[in-house]
């Protein structure tokens, strides 16, 4: 079902209800009203029974029968009855009246009541006059009551019924007013693709959801373009590296099997053939490691190991690799606590990580020292690498977890662009952070934090 025929239904449900409750409501407090002024007017003409009852001067009970009859608004089929009480809970009884017994042991106890039976009211009140007790009791019907009552009931239903119609018709106009913003917005949405990314949708004025809403599509659009430019770039600059060193290869071949060659030349070729197949090896085997770290670096995790141990032996392979290098790890300040030290991490992939990171420390300092040290605590674990090389300008730190970006600076050196990339993303995969600051022509601080679950 649509928003806009669910919000209709629902406003028109809500107006039914609502309309119902409001109706008996109104219909309950209309009876009590009636009723109540009803028994009032049956209790001004007890009074004057009993007046005229107890009157022992005629022309004073002559008054008030002529007060009865022409001063008070007649009522319908009325009927009095004066009962005397003869002590206790005895009273005489008047065959006319057809009354619960409970009914008078009530008035005997309260001095008074009322009782409806039949669409006709009884009000009995006891007075008492030099000694002697009697019950009067007044009798009518509330004929204007229930045509009152009958008449307020049609208005309500007509009315209601009248609300209930136009509820509809509102219904269905807020639900086009709520749900045309979400139209427009699908609208627009509808007209984005791949080939129109930088299209944006119109920020309502208002601060409301929909203008939150439209934000946080533009935001993701954003985001989508961002990912779609850096894939672009992925694509055309692993193409042009992978494409080089093949034809390279490619036209060495050639060049051999154009004629007989001698020996040396045969050597020199392939020596070219070999160092270009080496390249292209290491190249792959980058960008395969890059894939192993998934889009979001969110592998699953299985090893536990001391972080100290393992950054001695990513320093005894690159010792191996690099046997000049002048790599120091700096371990006095190690806590007391060994557990502090264990990380839960892919042993490998934590490995190739910090090797990338120190190594590009050596590389870029022309093998100046590189300082390691380490800190832990009961939230994080924090590895400080620390170089005196050639720095990073600050325009292309933005850009350096982008695979294949190398700086100016940069391109003096052998590389491909993928290590700090593929370290980011290893990182990130062990719940960490990678901070780097720097200067040029002063050296690099690499921060790496992983933050304890």
């Amino acid at each position: 079902m649509q928003i806009r025929k669910r919000i209709t239904i629902t406003y028109v449900t809500l107006s039914v209800l609502s309309t119902l409750l409001l109706c008996l409501a109104v219909l309950v407090l209309f009876r009590q009203n009636n009723r109540y002024y009803f028994i009032k007017r049956l209790q001004d003409r007890a009074k004057i029974v009993a007046s005229i009852h107890y009157q022992n001067d005629p022309q004073k009970a002559e008054y008030y029968r002529k007060l009865k009859a022409e001063g008070l608004e007649e009522l319908i089929d009325e009927n009095d009855f004066v009962l005397k009480v003869n002590g206790g809970n005895t009273f005489e009884y008047n065959t006319d009246l057809q009354l619960p017994t409970e009914f008078y042991t009530e008035v005997m106890q309260k001095k008074s009541g009322w009782i409806e039976e039949s669409h006709r009211y009884y009000y009995c009140q006891v007075f008492d006059e030099s000694g002697q007790k009697y019950m009067v009791i007044i009798t009518a019907k509330d004929r204007r009551g229930n045509l009152s009552t009958l008449y307020i009931v049609r208005i309500l239903f007509i009315g209601g019924l009248a609300f209930i119609i136009l509820a509809y018709f509102l219904g269905k106009f807020l639900a086009r007013r709520v749900v045309l913003p979400m139209s427009r917005i699908t609208k627009e949405v509808k007209r984005i693709s791949a080939s129109n990314l930088h299209n944006r949708l119109p920020q309502p004025e208002n601060d409301d959801e929909m203008s939150d809403l439209t934000s946080t599509f533009n935001d993701m659009l954003d985001r989508l373009e961002t990912s779609f430019e850096i894939q672009a770039n992925f694509i055309n600059n692993a193409s042009h590296e992978l494409k080089t060193p093949i034809t390279t290869i490619i036209a060495e071949s050639e060049i051999m099997l154009l004629k007989t060659r001698q020996p040396e030349e045969y050597q020199e070729a392939l020596t070219n053939i070999y160092n270009q197949a080496t390249r292209l090896g290491n190249l792959t085997e980058s960008l395969l490691k890059l894939t192993q770290t998934g889009y979001d670096g969110q592998k699953q995790v299985k090893d536990i190991a001391r972080l100290d141990e393992l950054l001695m032996d990513v320093k005894a392979e690159l010792d191996k690799l690099q046997p000049g290098n002048r790599i120091s790890l700096r371990l006095d300040d190690l806590p007391e606590d060994d557990s502090l030290l264990l990380i839960p991490c892919n042993k490998p992939l934590i490995e190739l990580a910090l090797s990338n990171i120190i190594s590009n420390g050596v590389k870029y300092s022309n093998n100046e020292p590189v300082f390691v040290t380490i800190g832990a605590t009961h939230k994080y674990l924090t590895v400080t690498i620390t170089d005196i090389g050639i720095g990073i300008p600050a325009e292309d730190i933005p850009h350096l977890y982008e695979p294949f970006f190398r700086g100016k600076e940069a391109s003096r050196y052998n590389g491909y662009g993928l290590g700090l990339p593929l370290a980011m993303k290893i990182i990130r995969m062990h719940n960490g952070e990678l901070k780097i600051q720097s200067q040029p022509d002063h050296g690099t601080i690499v921060t790496i934090v992983f933050r304890k679950d």
